[in-house]
């Protein structure tokens, strides 16, 4: 899906997941730093969903490495928890990639949100400051350009 505001174009692709038994702490509820792998999943399935994997990158000759991320809890999940993760990519002109996450429960009650910020790395770890050419391809394909 492909939300066009005046300035800012975002792409936002939602998956889900069971919260599992190993991501629970003594309290019973998950242990926060689950929620940055939930993240994660959430930019792998939109990598995947949008043809703009990690795996898409690296074959381009460049890493993504997270410079910033941002969790905000509102209401424990807990095992068994079947949720959804809303991950919105924000389209910006800057040489870097903004994902925007929210997550839901089973009763879509909003439970975590949070953001993180990533920048492109050549293979010789020199920071790009303007997108590499396969990205611009990519934002080209997908409408954001």
């Amino acid at each position: 899906m492909i939300n066009s505001e005046e300035k800012s174009k975002t792409l936002i692709h939602n998956s889900s997941f069971s919260v599992r038994f190993n991501e629970v702490d003594s309290l019973g509820i998950v242990w926060h730093g689950n929620y940055i792998t939930y993240f994660e999943d959430g930019r792998e399935a939109f990598g995947r969903h949008f043809g703009i994997s990690y795996l898409d990158i690296q074959k381009n000759g460049f890493v993504t490495p997270i410079i910033k991320s941002v969790c905000e809890h509102k209401f424990p999940l807990k095992y068994g928890d079947v949720c959804r993760i809303e991950t919105t990519y924000e389209d910006t002109l800057a040489a870097k990639m903004i994902f925007k996450f929210k997550i839901f429960n089973q009763d879509n009650k909003l439970v975590c949100t949070g953001e993180t910020i990533q920048v492109f790395l050549d293979n010789e770890g020199e920071l790009m400051l303007t997108f590499p050419p396969f990205f611009v391809e990519w934002k080209q394909k997908i409408g954001l350009l």
